[in-house]
């Protein structure tokens, strides 16, 4: 057994881990939240052949406050939709909600969405919800973005497009799946989603997010198909979840303002970028507590990441009750994320590791500004294979790892 002791003392890291323990209250949901119930109907649609936009829209339009739209089993076919305050939509089992793969549906009025460009916001949601308060999307159905179909009138897919823009340097204008914008206690409860032409469920200024036992199963080779997005938003809970896609399984973002008491729990990641904060992180995260996750198969695994062009205060995160499986980056704790530079300081620190497991071969990075900047963390019960790789630069790490992780599978280890 090997056994790695940095920096301090046993002494200064009991009193470190203590001020942690102490701040960890704050730390999360500050909500008392429980498994969602599903909402009574106000209506029942059938599903028809064609373009139902316009049924599902009025029936969504119609229904009285704390009902919900039920879709019953068969395939839907529709473009945009808006749900208002209030209200719900519940995909039954068996039933499949599918996004037209037609840009000028999604079209902003610049005839832009579905093509490339310098900016990538030409085009609207499958779904939005703005300014609402109480609604949601439940269900054990499936709402299906259909990425990878050929879209109307064009040569390629929407993923296509994602990868023709990274060859081309410029930016797709794709339409997101799901966007929440200026809202409240929103509900997204066991829903499946899939193949999402961009990210699958994005949020912008939310006070009270559930995303509670839902699914998300697209192919890691869609460029920029983001599981769940809180930006800018608090008091969001995200729990009892499998996620496998081809960006960020969970990326926690501020670009207009903060991002602060957030609880992810008890999830399970498959394919995709890890659990993420940053990179679009300028008005700062704080108060989130990941706990009970277990990572198989995703490029990385515990990932914060800025850089001086976004900057951003990243403090109070604790990470606890942590598996991986076949991660090439276990932990990456990255102030200079792409080597994009400017004006502006990201702080990353009181940030905490505990019992963590990380069953195969990876490399470990704590990356910080400067010895005046550093990457500020606590370690304590991390298991490591033998062999691993660990970097440090700038680094301010109070604690210990083993290089003693044995077994082949996480079992419950990381999401029980």
């Amino acid at each position: 057994m090997l056994k790695m002791e940095i920096r301090y003392s046993f002494c200064c890291m009991t009193v470190a881990v203590i001020l942690l323990l102490l701040h960890a209250g704050g730390a999360r949901d500050l909500r008392t939240v429980t498994e969602p119930k599903t909402p009574q109907s106000c209506t029942t649609l059938k599903a028809g052949s064609g373009d139902q936009t316009q049924a599902i829209q009025k029936a969504l339009n119609s229904c009285a406050k704390s009902k919900a739209v039920q879709l019953s089993s068969g395939t839907f076919l529709s473009g945009p939709l808006t749900i208002p305050s209030g209200v719900s939509l519940l995909v039954d089992s068996g039933a499949t909600l599918k996004a037209i793969p037609n840009p000028s549906l999604y079209d902003l009025g610049k005839k832009t969405c579905g093509t490339l460009d310098k900016e990538g916001v030409g085009c609207k949601p499958f779904i939005t919800i703005h300014g609402a308060t109480g609604s949601g999307i439940y269900g054990k159905g499936t709402i299906d973005g259909q990425g990878g179909e050929m879209m109307t009138g064009k040569s390629e897919s929407w993923w296509k497009l994602a990868t023709s823009a990274k060859n081309k340097n410029e930016f797709q204008n794709n339409p997101r799946l799901i966007q929440v914008n200026d809202s409240a206690d929103i509900t997204l409860y066991q829903i499946t989603l899939k193949n999402s032409p961009f990210y699958h469920v994005s949020t912008s200024n939310i006070n009270g997010l559930t995303v509670w036992g839902i699914t998300i199963d697209t192919p890691s080779t869609a460029r920029n198909t983001d599981g769940v997005d809180p930006m800018g938003s608090q008091n969001v809970t995200i729990a009892h979840c499998t996620i496998s896609t081809g960006d960020d399984n969970v990326a926690i973002k501020a670009m207009i303002s903060p991002s602060r008491h957030i609880s992810v729990l008890n999830n399970h990641f498959g394919s995709g970028h890890g659990m993420s904060i940053g990179s679009e992180i300028t008005y700062g995260a704080s108060d989130v507590t990941v706990s009970g996750l277990t990572l198989d198969g995703t490029t990385n695994g515990l990932r914060i990441k800025s850089n001086t062009f976004r900057g951003g205060v990243v403090t109070r995160v604790s990470y606890t009750n942590v598996c991986m499986l076949d991660v090439k980056h276990p932990i990456m704790v990255d102030m200079e994320y792409g080597k994009v530079t400017g004006s502006l300081t990201p702080e990353f620190h009181n940030i905490s590791f505990t019992n963590v497991k990380v069953l195969t071969k990876g490399t470990f990075t704590f990356d910080g500004l400067s010895d005046s900047k550093p990457v500020e963390a606590t370690l304590k019960d991390v298991h490591i294979k033998k062999g691993s790789k660990w970097i440090t630069n700038h680094a301010k790490i109070t604690g210990s790892w083993e290089e003693d992780a044995a077994g082949t599978a996480c079992g419950n280890a990381g999401n029980s």
